[in-house]
């Protein structure tokens, strides 16, 4: 895991255990860094099999 995709699952689950989901803009906020420079860390994360997308919540799975 990358530098950018710890601080990204970091953030996810800090958010998530106040009950709350993190948007793009959310994300884009608190690092500072491009819409699509977050979709390929998250796009990672769910490859590397840390995070997962519950569709029917809406919410995040941390793993």
């Amino acid at each position: 895991m990358t530098d950018f995709e710890r601080k990204v699952y970091q953030i996810i689950v800090n958010m998530h255990l106040y009950g709350k989901n993190p948007t793009l803009d959310d994300l884009k906020r608190k690092t500072g860094k491009s819409k699509e420079d977050i979709r390929a860390a998250v796009k990672s994360l769910l490859m590397k099999g840390e995070l997962k997308w519950d569709k029917g919540k809406n919410k995040w799975v941390i793993i």
